[in-house]
């Protein structure tokens, strides 16, 4: 069987693309390996009826209202290999197993390359966290660090006394130059120079450990993580583009990638996200997917 549209990637950007595929009468599918970006936050914040909601709860029932349609089937795998050009696209899953389609939207989202610090990685989404339009509130404008691992740190660090009083922990970075170091100053921000050794505490205390021995305690720590896409998009030849926080699929006003019949969305095809953000994009791809199916690729 043939599909009007291969979907990779069943979160938030995947399943709006499918919703107006599938109310089109589309043969969909939809390949979800299940391993979410938000998977680790206790609860999702931002998205309009939904805040404050478990992210798998948002998912769930997104994906019971999508299966209700009948042309659309679900595969709970992994792609690996993807290849073919418009009207004739081929997606090899883990198993082994070859399904072919016209079009194909990429919503895979990307993972997140974390600094290699003592603590970190445990309290990823839940103590320590990217997004302070995400996760600030709930941290109740107590002590917020922001720990420096790129040219974005500094971008956090003004933007995060909003949310709380914000120390700004220069770890293994230089100093910020002069006119940054103003507008820091201006913004309330206190510079924390030295190493961070580790991140310690409990499920309702954080530390930062520094290697001098110094200890602060936080509501919450924030990082610029750096984005990483998964290889389908280069493996059919994609463009990407280049930011600060790492590379993401090229795409066009309407999602369309440089290689005609493939679309994007999500955080995969932008260099930030959210989960309000991915499901505006799903539903432009899945709208631009389907006006391609009907008068063809432009």
């Amino acid at each position: 069987m043939k599909h009007d549209v291969i979907i990779i990637g069943g979160s938030y950007a995947g399943l709006s693309a499918a919703l107006p595929l599938a109310r089109a009468r589309r043969a969909v599918l939809v390949v979800d390996e299940g391993l979410r970006r938000n998977r680790f936050a206790a609860a999702s914040h931002g998205f309009l009826t939904q805040d404050g909601v478990a992210p798998d709860e948002i998912a769930a029932t997104a994906r019971t209202q999508l299966m209700a349609y009948g042309t659309v089937q679900w595969a709970q795998a992994r792609a690996t290999r993807l290849s073919g050009q418009a009207d004739d696209f081929s997606v090899i899953l883990q198993d082994g197993t070859q399904h072919c389609a016209r079009r194909v939207i990429l919503a895979s989202g990307v993972s997140d390359a974390l600094p290699t610090l003592p603590g970190l990685a445990e309290r990823w989404g839940r103590q320590v966290f990217h997004c302070p339009y995400c996760h600030g509130y709930e941290l109740q404008q107590g002590p917020i660090g922001v720990l420096a691992t790129s040219e974005m740190s500094s971008h956090q660090a003004l933007m995060l006394p909003d949310w709380g009083p914000t120390t700004f922990f220069l770890h293994e970075q230089p100093m910020p130059a002069a006119d940054t170091m103003a507008q820091l100053q201006a913004r309330g921000v206190s510079l924390m120079p030295g190493q961070v050794a580790r991140l310690a505490g409990d499920a309702s205390a954080l530390q930062v450990v520094m290697a001098d021995g110094r200890h602060v305690d936080l509501a919450g720590l924030f990082i610029a993580s750096r984005i990483q896409p998964g290889p389908l998009a280069t493996q059919l030849g994609c463009a990407l583009e280049d930011s600060p926080m790492g590379p993401y699929v090229r795409t066009d006003a309407f999602k369309s990638t440089t290689v005609p019949g493939v679309f994007a969305c999500g955080d995969l095809a932008r260099p930030a996200g959210s989960v309000a953000l991915a499901v505006g994009d799903g539903a432009m791809a899945g709208t631009a997917t389907h006006r391609s199916l009907m008068f063809g690729l432009s």
